[in-house]
């Protein structure tokens, strides 16, 4: 659910900080309160494009934040942690955007930078808005088959039949590459086999470049290195006043201590390991000044090598460990093109098999579908009657695809007429918000279970409803409560009555600036606020409100 947003500079709010509970909350107001700038900010976290124009007048930026609180996190964090994003932390997920009056936009999710799409990706699983204009899920094709099979207990049967299609194109990718034109194939026989004869005579072994370019550095520093270990020679033991010389003399002066007091003898004992230490010192730097001693041929070789190695990695890998993985796949593409007929019969029987097993989970998955439709459309109709569409029409068409795609033989629409004798059309053709917005309730309540975005949000909902209508459009608010939190911006008293918590957008005038405010009313003002959307605040008008209130606080 969303736990808490925060508003700083957008429009009429200077500063503002809701904190939200769980259930049907209702936002309502006078007209022009400010009461769409709550759907601004939310549409702004699902990755609508800014303007600055949004920016309060005087402010130099604008800041909306929203923390979300999920029971399970655990599909989202791997979202998450494939676009580089930090994951939720004990369930909370936060949101947050930024933009400036000199056109820096930022957004950040748990705290890590992110990009737009990104941010629109994890907000569309959030939040779905119902208002003219906005994103509806329930509009797409994709989404709609998506409810249809969670309605029909579908998605592991959709899960396996995604697994076979990926599988079988695999297959008929593979045909396609070795039943290319034969020239075609000539032409990279003759590449590959360059390829793999280049790769194969540099006998490249795992693990050979560190060690090649350590030895390569010490050649082309040989002199300055032979340099370095005869100065430190001369100093530790070749020159008249050598260290090592002059230890010895030490050592002399030990052993006459050791002679006056016999306690001493451990210092000449010390003393005599350590000479030792550096003598050893001394003979390996010796051996090893030796070794660098590297000849113009073996200097040639090296660079022979270290030359070929860049050539290689040029052309096959960033390292000699890509060039090796690339000579063995070259190696093994150029074993199927040469036997391709063997090949490509072994993928053809694969090929055969794969479309079966596709052919059948596919057929089950049509099957489902086709159960589930009826029995859904009729739920939703039956929905649509309550909200005043006594003789409206809803119905799910399943049409076959030209070809299998990821999701099946066939995609869902959802189809609709509002009026008798007019045809049925998918909802996207729906002109009216009203109307539309209407059939996204009714869809709603009957798949209330399946539906995993947390919240709804519903924008002038109420849009030319009175009557019977709006106390049936809020009891599915409350039904849609228990399964997810709605936010509704509502005109209508029947709706806003049944919330478990209602809020009011006011708007004050204060040292010479105009500022909206959300207030949570309870009791004596809920009371009032409802009666004021009544029409005002008579007695009769009270009543009416305590009425519908039926005792909520």
């Amino acid at each position: 659910m969303l736990a808490s947003l925060r508003i700083r500079n957008l429009a009429l709010v200077e500063d503002l900080e809701w904190h939200l509970a769980r259930g049907f909350i209702a936002v309502t107001g006078e007209t022009g309160s400010g009461k769409s700038i709550i759907i601004g900010a939310l549409k702004l976290l699902l990755g609508e494009r800014a303007d600055k124009t949004l920016i309060r007048a005087g402010a130099d930026s604008c800041t909306v934040e929203a923390m979300f609180q999920l029971d399970d996190t655990a599909r989202l964090d791997a979202q998450l942690a494939d676009q580089g994003v930090e994951p939720c932390a004990e369930g909370s997920l936060i949101l947050k955007r930024t933009f400036s009056s000199a056109g820096a936009n930022r957004q950040f999710i748990n705290c890590s930078p992110t990009t737009l799409a990104v941010l629109k990706e994890i907000g569309d699983g959030l939040v779905d808005l119902h208002g003219p204009h906005d994103h509806q899920s329930l509009l797409s094709s994709d989404k709609q088959l998506d409810l249809l099979d969670s309605f029909a207990g579908a998605e592991p049967l959709r899960a396996d039949f995604q697994k076979q299609f990926r599988a079988l194109n695999n297959l008929l990718g593979e045909h396609e590459q070795l039943s290319t034109s034969e020239a075609s194939l000539e032409r990279e026989i003759d590449l590959l086999k360059h390829q793999v004869r280049e790769i194969e005579a540099a006998n490249l072994q795992p693990g050979e470049e560190d060690a090649l370019l350590a030895r390569y550095t010490v050649a082309t520093n040989s002199r300055r290195l032979i340099e370095l270990s005869t100065q430190i020679l001369q100093r530790l033991a070749e020159a008249d006043d050598a260290v090592l010389m002059r230890l010895a003399e030490v050592q002399r002066l030990f052993r006459e201590l050791e002679k006056v007091d016999a306690n001493a003898a451990s210092f000449a004992v010390s003393h005599a390991g350590a000479v030792t230490e550096l003598e050893e010192v001394a003979r390996a730097l010796q051996r090893y000044s030796d070794s660098l001693d590297i000849d113009a041929e073996q200097l040639a070789q090296l660079e022979e090598r270290v030359s070929l190695f860049e050539t290689l990695k040029r052309k096959y890998g960033k390292s000699i460990a890509d060039v090796i993985a690339f000579g063995d796949s070259a190696t093994e593409r150029l074993r199927k093109i040469e036997s391709r007929g063997e090949e490509l019969a072994r993928i053809e029987r694969q090929i055969e098999t794969a479309r079966k097993a596709l052919a059948e989970t596919g057929e089950k998955l049509t099957k489902k579908r086709q159960s589930a439709a009826p029995k859904l459309a009729k739920d939703i109709q039956s929905q649509l009657h309550d909200l005043g569409f006594k003789k409206s029409e809803f119905s799910i068409a399943l049409n076959p695809l030209p070809k299998p795609a990821q999701s099946g033989f066939e995609i869902a629409e959802f189809l609709f007429a509002p009026n008798p004798g007019e045809p049925v059309k998918p909802l996207k053709s729906i002109a009216s918000s009203g109307e539309i917005s209407r059939v996204m309730l009714a869809v709603k309540t009957s798949l209330a279970a399946q539906d995993r975005i947390p919240l709804l949000v519903f924008d002038e909902i109420d849009a030319n409803v009175g009557g019977e209508i709006a106390h049936a459009v809020g009891a599915k608010m409350q039904s849609l409560g228990s399964e997810h939190q709605v936010l509704c911006i509502t005109h209508l008293p029947q709706v806003a009555a049944v919330a478990e918590a209602q809020f009011v957008v006011t708007k004050e005038y204060a040292n010479q600036r105009t500022i909206s405010q959300l207030t949570e009313v309870k009791s004596k003002a809920r009371v009032e606020e409802i009666a004021r959307m009544l029409g005002g605040k008579s007695d009769s008008a009270l009543a009416h409100a305590k009425e519908l209130l039926g005792g909520r606080p």
